[in-house]
Parts: structure tokens; C-alpha cells; sequence
């Protein structure tokens, strides 16, 4: 069976520590020895691995942290006899737990090297109660942040369990407001976090030091969820609780295998790096047209070239700009729009975030992921490149359901508030405030093959009852073509080909 917990509360051995005495020969528990919990099911190869061993999977050199003299082990609190509330036996199962791991709490703090890139890293120890929080793991977990930040270090989680420790009761699960506020203190000292979900990850351990990453990645096949497996709903669908319906919810970044893990994890810490100096930032430079270097004669002409198949996409820019990139996914809210990509690239030994159209409507996931993308490039210091590419926002009643217009002034907030720089190349169709949305409102150019407009000239033809012979002359009119915009002073040029 897997561990897990809502509100703190999961398995019997996340938050009881003795799986009801029922014991393999070699003294494991048997839910230990399948932490995925299906019959039949492919085993996963980093679930069985230790805390140490995790941390060896993904760090070149790593030693273990000072274990700090905190408020767990103080008189009155986990020290007790069998902890803060007396809970019978408590002491026993933390004595076998500890001969069972070699570890003396379910936390295993480290100072690593990871791509030659200092680390704290944080990995939990399944096998000691479940990977649960009580007060100890508190103690270690927040001198470890506190670290991170006295030293300007990222921090990065390997998280295996099932939620707070229930023999230590509303005394651990406080434990998951420390990590909270320490998490968020990181945060506003612009250092990066990201979290690695192993099996399971569930309870206050996921809506805390997993949920809670900038960058969130997931081991195949990992139990993921705030509710454990005993006690969700006896209806819910079990793919919900995956890495991979996460992943397709919205929730979290990648799905990454184990022999991908560590070159992951190097790319990541290499793109997010240490804070940067506002002050001396400069601005991505907006990336060359990859189209002909010819104008359209006419509005119509530009409405056509860029709505062209063939025509260059977000993809062939992205590819033809950056030297190697990461990209993150979802809005965190249950939505996943494929017609945006976001994410972080190096460009000349430069780290620059991007956020980029490809040319379809517009979600409001996809709105709400390009605000979470800017909102972190601003708090990591990293400028930012935006590519414009779609006929408008999405329309549709499930994109009114979904929250568009909350999403585009979302967008739009972020955009015009973020202390980075942020430059924007319109690549192909400006359709109306979709498109304005991931403009930068003082840093936008355009390719020849692009159009901008505050309406799709067919749908200007019909709202002022133009038949359909009115078309071009009204695309005309707008002024649409990249050479009126750059009369008009909507944009600052017009990038040639290489």
C-alpha cells in the first residue's frame, strides 16, 4: 500500500511508524518494499533508494549538514517520552526505525555540488516512518533554508513522504507552516528552489516543499497528492494522484527518469543560477527574422504571408536563438496550454527566460503559465524574451469558463509591473489583446512575415457590415503591415533576416 495523507494524515506507516507488526524476513515492512502499491505494477527505480543514496544519484560530491540542537529535541517536545503527546510505543518505533535506516530523523540535510554548482539539498528517508514531519524534521529543514539563504544557495528537495507524523500530532503538523515561511523568505531572497518527487510524495510534504518549488519535477510513475491512498475518496481515479496526471494537470514541470535525473538538475541550477543586479541588467536582444526580408505590399498581403504554413514558428526561433534551454509547464491552477512555450535558455554564456506564442489561440492556462514564467524570471533576476504569435485569446465557453479575462489582465499585470527587462518580437499574427498580452509595452519589434491588429480584418468586414469584396481594403485600413506599426509607433523596428 502507499503512504500519503490529507491534512497531514496518511498510511499507517507515514504517520504510525510500524506497519501493524507485519514484517518482511529482512525486517522491512512490506508497503517499504513496494511503495507503489499495485500489484503487478513496473517498479520504480529511485523509490527504493535511501536518502543518501538519492543524494548521490544527483550530486557530484555532497557532505551532511550540521544537524541543529532545535525545538524538537528540547524539553516538553519530541524528547519526551514518546513524544509531545505521550503516544505509546513512539519511542520503540523511532529505536527500529532508526536501526531499520542508519538515520536518526526522516530528513538528511546536505551541502552539495551539483554540476559544480553549490546546493542545499534536502532528501527525505522513506524508510523512517514513512519520510513523516514531526518537530526534528522541522528543526533540520529550517536550519537548512536558513543556510541556503546566509549563503546565497539554491535549494533543492528530493521528497519522499507521506505527510506529517501523527504520534506528534497538531505539534508536527505545524511543522509544515515553518517550512512554509522558510520556503517563502528564499523566495523573496530571489533563490532558487526545485523539487524532485519521489514515491509518494503526499500530504503537507507535497503542498509544501513540493508544490511550493520553482521548477517541479517528478520521478515516473511517483504517487503524487495532497490525499494519500487511504484516504481519498474510494471512487477517485488513482491516475490523479500520479506524476504524470499532475503533469498533465497543470501541476508540475516534467516527468524526468532516473538516468536523466542529475544532467536535469545541472541544466536547471545552471539556467537559474544566483541572483542577479537589476540595476545593470540588460535586455535580451530580439532574435533575427528567420523569413524573407521582403514587406507586405498590402494589409491583406500581411495577413496572408503570416498566417503562411510554412512560415517560421516559435519553435525554429527558440532553436535558432538558444544554445540549450529548460522549459517549465502548466499554470499550477489544472490547466496545460501546448500553444505556449515558457521556460529558460543560455544565449552566449547568458541565462534569458522566454515565453512564446505558436501561433494558435491562446488559453487561459497559456496566459497563466507566461505570468508565472515572468513572475519568477523577476524575482530570480533574469531578463526575459517574449515571441508573439497568435490570432487572438481562445474564445470558446470552456476558455470563459476557465477564467480568459482574468487570465489576460494576469498577463498583462505581470508584464507591465515585472523589474526585468523584457523584450518581444512579434513572429507572425498579432491578434488583438491575445497578442498584446506578451507584448512588451516599450520593447517590441516585428519580422516582415508579421501583421498587428486590434481585430481580424474579416471580423472588422462584418461588425461594420462590409460584405466580403471589403475585406482587403479593410485590413488596409486598420494599418496592420509591420512598416505601420513602425509609423504608427506601436513597435521600434523591424529585425531583418541573418
Amino acid at each position: 500500500m502507499r503512504s500519503g495523507g490529507s491534512n497531514g494524515a496518511g498510511d499507517r506507516e507515514a504517520v504510525a511508524g510500524e506497519a501493524d507488526g507485519r514484517r518482511d524476513g529482512d525486517g522491512t515492512a512490506a508497503r517499504e518494499r513496494d511503495p507503489g502499491g499495485s500489484a503487478g505494477a513496473a517498479p520504480l527505480p529511485c523509490a527504493r533508494l535511501t536518502a543518501r543514496q538519492a543524494i548521490a544519484a544527483v550530486a557530484d560530491t555532497y557532505s551532511e549538514a550540521a544537524v541543529p540542537d532545535g525545538r524538537g529535541t528540547a524539553p516538553g517536545a519530541s524528547s519526551a517520552p514518546d513524544g509531545p503527546l505521550g503516544w505509546r510505543g513512539y519511542d520503540d518505533a523511532r529505536a527500529r526505525a532508526r536501526e531499520r535506516t542508519g538515520e536518526d530523523e526522516s530528513v538528511v540535510t546536505a551541502l552539495a555540488t551539483i554540476g559544480g554548482r553549490e546546493t542545499v539539498v534536502l532528501s527525505f528517508e522513506f524508510r523512517y516512518l514513512g519520510g513523516s514531519l514531526g518537530e526534528r524534521t522541522g528543526d533540520r529543514l529550517e536550519a537548512a533554508y536558513t543556510h541556503a539563504r546566509e549563503h546565497g544557495l539554491p535549494v533543492v528537495s528530493l521528497i519522499a513522504t507521506g505527510g506529517s507524523r501523527m504520534q506528534e500530532g497538531m505539534r508536527a503538523l505545524t511543522q509544515l507552516q515553518r517550512v512554509a515561511r522558510q520556503s517563502a523568505l528564499n523566495r523573496a531572497a530571489g533563490l532558487p528552489q526545485l523539487a524532485v518527487l519521489r514515491d509518494p510524495t503526499t500530504g503537507g510534504g507535497w503542498a509544501t516543499l513540493g508544490a511550493a518549488a520553482d521548477v517541479i519535477l517528478a520521478l515516473p510513475g511517483a504517487q503524487v497528492g495532497f490525499a494519500g491512498s487511504r484516504v481519498r475518496p474510494p471512487d477517485a481515479d488513482p491516475s490523479a494522484y500520479t506524476a504524470e496526471g499532475q503533469l498533465a494537470a497543470g501541476q508540475i514541470d516534467d516527468v524526468v527518469p532516473p538516468d536523466r535525473l542529475r544532467a536535469t538538475l545541472q541544466r536547471w541550477l545552471q539556467l537559474l543560477g544566483t541572483p542577479r543586479e537589476f540595476a545593470t541588467m540588460e535586455p535580451a536582444a530580439p532574435p533575427e527574422a528567420l523569413g524573407p526580408p521582403e514587406l507586405p505590399e498590402t494589409g491583406w498581403g500581411a495577413v496572408v504571408r503570416a498566417r503562411a504554413s510554412g512560415r517560421p514558428r516559435a519553435e525554429a526561433y527558440l532553436r535558432a536563438y538558444f544554445d540549450d534551454r529548460e522549459e517549465i509547464s502548466g499554470d499550477r491552477c489544472g490547466g496545460v496550454d501546448p500553444g505556449i512555450r515558457c521556460g529558460f535558455g543560455r544565449r552566449q554564456g547568458r541565462t534569458i527566460a522566454f515565453a512564446a506564442q505558436c501561433g494558435t489561440a491562446t488559453r487561459p492556462a497559456g496566459f497563466r503559465t507566461a505570468a508565472r514564467l515572468v513572475r519568477l524570471a523577476d524575482r530570480l533576476g533574469i531578463p526575459v524574451l517574449t515571441l508573439v504569435d497568435t490570432p487572438g485569446a481562445a474564445n470558446d465557453a470552456a476558455a470563459e469558463r476557465a477564467g480568459a479575462g482574468a487570465a489576460i489582465a494576469d498577463t498583462f499585470t505581470a508584464l507591465t509591473t515585472t523589474r526585468v527587462p523584457v523584450t518581444s518580437l512579434l513572429i507572425g499574427e498579432g491578434g488583438s489583446g491575445g497578442a498584446l498580452a506578451l507584448a512588451a509595452p516599450d520593447r517590441l519589434w516585428a519580422t516582415p512575415d508579421s501583421y498587428f491588429s486590434v481585430i481580424a480584418p474579416e471580423l472588422a468586414a462584418a461588425i461594420l457590415k462590409r460584405d466580403e469584396t471589403q475585406i482587403h481594403g479593410t485590413a488596409d485600413q486598420l494599418r496592420i503591415r509591420p512598416q505601420d506599426l513602425l509609423d504608427l509607433g506601436v513597435i521600434r523596428g523591424i529585425v531583418p533576416p541573418a
